[in-house]
């Protein structure tokens, strides 16, 4: 445990340049969670209500309001996250998201001030405005700040940095909670009650300014562009060593070798090579799979109406709904930190899909059915379970589906398309967080518990799909992935999996070294290439045994990410 410690100390010691980069990028998405975790408890404040005229409409009517109040977000984040692209693309990673930082900061200033000097219904119009405009910042800090953070951080510690970004998502949402909740208890009913959680949230997007002026450019992104004294520096500074050092010259090749003839690609063009091949498109479509199965699992349903959903399970004044969804916030983030800190790196990407999947649906078919067997939201003992379960469910998402969804989707996502890629998964996601915010309320109203149930199979359905079809990713360099995918695809994610080589007998996959050899043959003697790589086949299923070394026995090789 001592040496495990000390370890860690001196990474971080090493590495701090690049804990520093994520850090720094993650501030965008502390944006993202704190929108997230904002708007659903000013929507119960009495002041958010009165202000606007909510009051007198009928009950229908506030929850299709409440909803399209959520959802323009999403709208925003959406168009946000395609044209991250292009900018990311054309622009660079860092001027793209200092550019969404800017945008976020005017639509927070403008939510803020939504109404002054103006009529209920004008201030209204003007609020759903600048909830869109805040969601297109937020859509490209979403898109921008994974494939940043994953084409700068070290491999040894990539899963680590790329997953802060829940952290940094747990953070926001945790801050946005308990204001809401203090709000409730110590500013009077008024226009600064509701106002004062929006004008809060300006602080992370000027925070992601002022740290991102301070970081470089990914040093993929200047490779791709030909700028590789640049690229140089920058890896330099990432990894803490002199641009000369044998791991900055080395990974430097290794990024060029993966770039030749795929510079600067036309944004169409990108699109269009994610097809150019079974394997590439395999590649491209995981992340956006991923992400839409992330929204399923009915996280963002409780982000966005926590409130309700707890007053559901029996908590009847607002302050006390508040309160719990606080507490919610608060285990959420402390969890999503230990799991970064002990689970990630160790269990690897597919165990912890796999057990957190499994644990957030039987979560959800729990609270499903007490809501079910107990309609008259009347506090009983299983309310205290129940309400146990809902942090449960917040537990094991944070402990799989929460963030390693962009770790994995960003380092399966071919270098040269990995915008494109990362840009279309998050799409992927504010369009299914747009779709779950509109029907959440509907579901919640007309089919009751059996909304949670419709989250719990989603779950295990994820759990099937991550153990038959992924493999694991950790521990390699992002050039290297590629060779996961190149064969025995179904065969190397049940090697991968917890048991799965009982359903294997003695079939294995082919190493990775082995591919990589046989790669290397192709250039000299590409007709030799199938011939070599199924007598190899062969030879391993004759003998039974894998020929892949486990990530303990991996070949270590000086490359810095």
């Amino acid at each position: 445990m001592a040496m495990s410690f000390r370890k860690e100390l001196r990474d971080i010691i090493q590495y701090r340049n690049a804990y520093f980069l994520a850090f720094s990028a993650t501030m965008g998405y502390v944006c993202f969670g704190w929108e997230i975790g904002l708007i659903g408890g000013v929507l119960v404040l009495p002041s958010f209500q009165e202000y606007f005229g909510l009051l007198s409409e009928s009950a229908s009517a506030r929850a299709s309001l409440s909803a399209n109040i959520v959802s323009v977000l999403q709208a925003g984040g959406f168009f946000g996250a395609l044209l991250s692209t292009y900018f990311g693309s054309r622009f660079g990673r860092k001027p793209a998201l200092l550019a969404s930082g800017v945008i976020y900061l005017i639509g927070s200033v403008i939510q803020s001030t939504a109404g002054i000097g103006t009529s209920p219904a004008v201030g209204l119009k003007i609020f759903f405005f600048s909830r869109f405009l805040g969601g297109m910042g937020v859509g490209l800090m979403s898109a921008l700040v994974p494939t940043y953070v994953s084409e700068c951080a070290p491999r040894t510690i990539r899963g680590r940095c790329t997953g802060s970004i829940e952290v940094a998502v747990g953070l926001g949402n945790m801050l946005a909670f308990w204001v809401n909740y203090s709000v409730s208890l110590n500013i009077s009913v008024g226009q600064m009650q509701w106002r004062l959680p929006i004008i809060a949230q300006i602080v992370p997007g000027a925070l992601l300014l002022f740290f991102m002026l301070f970081q470089p450019e990914s040093p993929r992104w200047l490779v791709e562009h030909g700028r590789y004294e640049e690229a140089a520096a920058a890896l330099a500074y990432i990894a803490r060593k002199d641009e000369d050092d044998d791991a900055v010259v080395l990974t430097l090749s290794e990024i060029r070798a993966d770039f030749a003839g795929k510079h600067r690609l036309p944004l169409l063009t990108q699109f269009r090579k994610m097809g150019e091949s079974k394997i590439i498109f395999l590649r491209c479509i995981i992340p956006s799979l991923a992400t839409f199965f992330q929204q399923w699992s009915g996280t963002n349903a409780i982000n966005y109406y926590a409130p309700q959903i707890f007053a559901g399970l029996g908590f009847s004044s607002t302050s006390s709904a508040l309160f719990a969804t606080g507490i919610y916030g608060v285990v959420k983030f402390v969890v999503t930190c230990l799991t970064l800190a002990f689970v990630i790196e160790s269990w690897g990407r597919k165990r912890t899909l796999i057990y957190g999947g499994l644990s957030q649906g039987l979560m959800m078919l729990w609270i499903g059915g007490y809501a079910g067997a107990h309609p008259n939201q009347g506090v009983v003992p299983g309310t205290y379970v129940s309400i146990v379960a809902v942090y449960l469910f917040g537990v094991s998402f944070c402990l799989g589906w929460g963030f390693t969804p962009f770790i994995l989707g960003s380092e399966v996502a071919p270098g040269h398309l990995r915008m494109a890629v990362m840009s279309l998964a998050t799409a992927t996601t504010w369009l299914f967080t747009y779709v779950i915010a509109q029907i959440t309320p509907i579901m919640l109203d007309r089919i009751t518990y059996g909304t949670y149930l419709v989250f719990g199979v989603a779950s295990l359905i994820m759990v099937v799909w991550v153990y038959i079809f992924i493999p694991e990713t950790t521990g390699y360099p992002l050039e290297d992935i590629k060779y996961l995918f190149e064969k025995d695809i179904i065969v190397r994610s049940l090697e991968d999996a917890p048991g799965g080589r009982i359903f294997l007998g003695k079939r294995r996959a082919v190493s990775m070294e082995e591919l990589k050899a046989v790669d290397a043959l192709a250039t000299n003697n590409p007709k030799g290439v199938s011939e070599e790589l199924r007598s190899r086949s062969e030879e391993e299923s004759a003998h039974g045994h894998s020929l892949r070394k486990s990530n303990s026995q991996k070949q270590e090789v000086p490359l810095i990410i």
